[in-house]
C-alpha cells in the first residue's frame, strides 16, 4: 500500500520548487531521515519470512496540492513461486512452501487540513493463495485460500518546513486488525503467511522532492516500520523501505496530463524471532527493484501504475519469491 498517496498530484500543472536542485538542503534530509530511522530502530533484526511484503514507499509524484480531501482505491498483487536462497534461486524442494499468490485491495482516505498538517487512514483487504507441504501425513501438498481485513494505518503528515512543501515527514501506526489465528485443522499456515502480523508497529519517514531541470522532477522517500508490541510469541519484521525516483513534466494530450516515471526501490528487513517464527531461519532478506510507472492526472481524477521487477535479491535460507509486483492507484481529490 502506498504510503504517501496525498502526494499524488499533477506533475505538469503545478510548479515545483522556485530554486534549482540544491545538493546540500537534500543531503541535509536525507541525513536527518537516516538520524530519525536509526534513533528508533537499534538494528534491522526481524523479517516477514515469506517474503510477502510489498514496498510502502514510492509514489508518482511528491507535489502535496495543500488543504482537501482525498480518497482512493489501490490494488497490489504479486504471485511468489520461485525459492530463493542467498543470491541465486534454489531448488523448489528445498522449500515446504510451494506457492504464495496475494491480492491486496485498500480503500484510503486522506484530509490536509493546511498546509502544514494532514491526515491518513488505509484498510487493507487481503485475498491470498497458499500453497505448502502438510496435511494429515505432514507431506501432503496443501492448497489453502483465505482472506479479510488486513492491519489498518493511521499516519500524520507534516510539511511545514518550507513554503513550496517540497519536503515533509509521516508518522503514526500500523494497528493488529487483520487476522493472524486462520488455520486448517494441521496447522499448516505460519504466522509469517498470515495477513495480519499481530503486531503494533510504530511508522516513520519522510521525503524530498527536488527538480532536475525544466521538464524533470525527482524525488527520494524513506519509512521505517518498527513493531513495539506483538502477540503470542511472534515478533515480526522491522523494515526500512527506501524510494528514488524521477518523473517527466511536459506530456500532455488535451486537458489529460501524462508522466512516465522510473523509480529505484530498496527494502531491508532482518529476522523473525519468537517461539512462533518460522524454523529453521527464513527471514529476512535485501530487495532492489525497477519501478517504471505511469500517471494519468484528468482534472480531480488521477490513476497510477507501474511494475516492480528485481535487481537484486538477497534471502536469508529458503523464501518464496516473485518474479514482479504489480500496482494500480485510482484518486480523487475533492
Amino acid at each position: 500500500m502506498n504510503t504517501f498517496p496525498f502526494l499524488r498530484s499533477n506533475p505538469a500543472s503545478i510548479k515545483t520548487t522556485d530554486r534549482p536542485f540544491d545538493g546540500a538542503f537534500l543531503k541535509r534530509a536525507f541525513c536527518l531521515s537516516w538520524v530519525l530511522t536509526l534513533s528508533v530502530a537499534p538494528g534491522i533484526v526481524q523479517a516477514c519470512a515469506c517474503g510477502c511484503g510489498i514496498y510502502e514507499v514510492g509514489t508518482s509524484s511528491m507535489l502535496p496540492m495543500g488543504p482537501g480531501i482525498m480518497t482512493y482505491f489501490e490494488y497490489d498483487y504479486q504471485d511468489q513461486n520461485q525459492n530463493w536462497s542467498g543470491t541465486s534461486e534454489a531448488p523448489a524442494a528445498d522449500n515446504g512452501d510451494k506457492n504464495i499468490r496475494t491480492s491486496w485491495y485498500t480503500l484510503g482516505f486522506q484530509e490536509m487540513f493546511n498546509s502544514s498538517w494532514g491526515i491518513q487512514v488505509e484498510v487493507p483487504y487481503e485475498d491470498r493463495h497458499f500453497v505448502t507441504t502438510g496435511g494429515a501425513t505432514g507431506n501432503d501438498i496443501v492448497s489453502l485460500n483465505f482472506s479479510g481485513i488486513g492491519d489498518m494505518r493511521i499516519e500524520g503528515l507534516y510539511t511545514g518546513f518550507s513554503s513550496d512543501l517540497s519536503s515533509g515527514l509521516v508518522f503514526g501506526l500500523k494497528l493488529p486488525t487483520g487476522s493472524y489465528t486462520t488455520n486448517d485443522a494441521y496447522d499448516d499456515i505460519d504466522r509469517d503467511s498470515q495477513i495480519g502480523s499481530g503486531s503494533t508497529d510504530i511508522l516513520l519517514g519522510g521525503y524530498q522532492r527536488f527538480d532536475l531541470g525544466p521538464s524533470w522532477s525527482g524525488f527520494s522517500q524513506a519509512l521505517l516500520d518498527l513493531p513495539v508490541m506483538t502477540q503470542v510469541q511472534y515478533r515480526p519484521g522491522t523494515e526500512v523501505d527506501l524510494s528514488v525516483g524521477a518523473y517527466y513534466t511536459r506530456l500532455r494530450i488535451g486537458s489529460l496530463t501524462i508522466a512516465p516515471i522510473g523509480q529505484i526501490k530498496l527494502s531491508v528487513r532482518g529476522q523473525d524471532t519468537g517461539a512462533n517464527a518460522t524454523y529453521p531461519v527464513a527471514s529476512g532478506y535485501v530487495r532492489v527493484l525497477a519501478a517504471p510507472g505511469l500517471e494519468f492526472d484528468w482534472k480531480s481524477i488521477k490513476v497510477y501504475s507501474d511494475v516492480e521487477l528485481p535487481l537484486y535479491y538477497h534471502f536469508t535460507g529458503d523464501q518464496l519469491v516473485a518474479k514482479s509486483l504489480f500496482r494500480l492507484n485510482v484518486s480523487y481529490m475533492f
